[in-house]
């Protein structure tokens, strides 16, 4: 997945593309980092960072890569692009602790950091899908001809891509997660009710 994300041909449509640069950090931060964390889970049993730092090194690298100038300047500089990917890999790793390796005392918040999680990616995307304008210069120059797509409807397809995808990516492990919680509160119940 990352070698899909910046070695790839495909890594080379960031340029011409805001869906195909938002499709990178969605890969990135949705699904490298969450593989890696369950390739590694049993190394790093012994860290259990406060679940509200999770939380804001996930929203805030989002939120922070999305201001205008530091969008462009990944944009424009090679080394500010890869140190961009670096830390949506960095804070993605640390945003998925809490789900993948959840600590037994924190469990029932889980669902709720992910269903928080979801609110400020929400915010960002419905601006790029609803703002009428472009929002990042770069893509104004890009031909979009051979897309079919004018520079706002890439604009607006990135918003979406990246609402529907998060909001997914989000959501859906909560709802795994209470449904597992639920059934083991059930099994509890019954083995008091047995005793």
């Amino acid at each position: 997945m990352l070698w899909l994300t910046a070695a790839s041909p495909l890594a080379h449509l960031y340029h011409h593309l805001l869906t195909a640069h938002m499709v990178m950090h969605l890969v990135i931060m949705t699904v490298a980092a969450p593989l890696i964390l369950f390739g590694v889970r049993p190394t790093l049993v012994r860290w259990h960072p406060q679940i509200i730092a999770c939380w804001l090194a996930g929203t805030l690298t989002v939120l922070l890569w999305h201001v205008p100038a530091v969008f462009e300047l990944a944009l424009e500089s090679h080394f500010w692009h890869r140190f961009e990917l670096a830390s949506f890999f960095v804070a993605g790793i640390v945003f998925w602790w809490p789900v993948i390796q959840p600590h037994p005392s924190s469990r029932w918040s889980v669902p709720v950091y992910l269903f928080l999680a979801t609110l400020p990616c929400d915010t960002l995307t419905a601006f790029l899908v609803f703002c009428g304008h472009v929002v990042y210069r770069p893509y104004l120059s890009e031909d979009h001809g051979m897309f079919a797509l004018s520079p706002l409807d890439d604009q607006a397809l990135a918003g979406a891509l990246m609402w529907v995808a998060v909001t997914f990516a989000y959501l859906i492990p909560a709802l795994v997660f209470t449904a597992r919680l639920l059934a083991s509160e059930r099994t509890r119940a019954k083995e008091v009710e047995v005793v």
